[in-house]
């Protein structure tokens, strides 16, 4: 009974120092996160400046980033395109880097088939560019979709003092948008999905 009571104070007092260990901090990853956040509650508009596969919805309508939540850990930014409101970029800290997911929403509110790909950073980056390369669910996901080719993906984000760039690559593919970070807009509705 004794060893049973003296396992379980061991094993409570190793979950307690885990849970209260500090998180790894990366500098250049905390300033990126920082550089991002000061334009929390701010919308921007955009374009389309590489797109070597166009695709009409991006090319036709109106791009629209919104820095909308914002904690310490995590900043939630809808990329509305047009009157479409189905997309948010989620940047989380996770304690050894950062993690980029893409929240795709039908427009009452359900999860989108394709939801929450994205990737983690694998190096320090920089205080104004990030990378995201594809994580083993998106590869998972892309796969079971039938899109094998985006296995390849990496996901970069710039911030500078007057522009925002949201950028994917893989081998053969390449989409940009730049978004002015010098002339605010009139932020948009609620992306799908989110009620707050």
């Amino acid at each position: 009974m004794k060893a049973i009571t003296l396992l379980s104070s061991i094993v409570l007092s190793t979950s307690a120092i885990a849970a209260s260990a500090p998180q790894v901090s990366i500098p250049a990853q905390d300033q990126f996160f920082t550089n991002l956040s000061q334009y929390c509650g701010q919308a921007f508009a955009g374009k389309v400046s590489i797109d070597n596969a166009p695709a009409s919805s991006f090319s036709e309508n109106k791009l629209v980033m919104h820095v909308r939540k914002c904690s310490a850990t995590e900043l939630q930014i809808p990329f509305h395109v047009g009157d479409n409101a189905s997309r948010t970029w989620i940047i989380t800290k996770t304690g050894s880097g950062l993690s980029l997911k893409h929240d795709h929403r039908h427009k009452d509110g359900s999860n989108d088939e394709s939801t929450m790909y994205g990737g983690h950073t694998l190096d320090r980056g920089w205080p104004q560019v990030q990378s995201f390369p594809a994580d083993q669910y998106s590869k998972e996901l892309f796969v079971s979709q039938g899109i094998p080719q985006s296995i390849g993906n990496t996901w970069q984000m710039y911030v500078y003092p007057k522009q925002f760039t949201y950028r994917m690559v893989r081998e053969g593919r390449e989409f940009r948008v730049d978004f002015d970070l010098t002339k605010p807009v009139t932020p948009p509705a609620a992306p799908w999905g989110d009620k707050d």
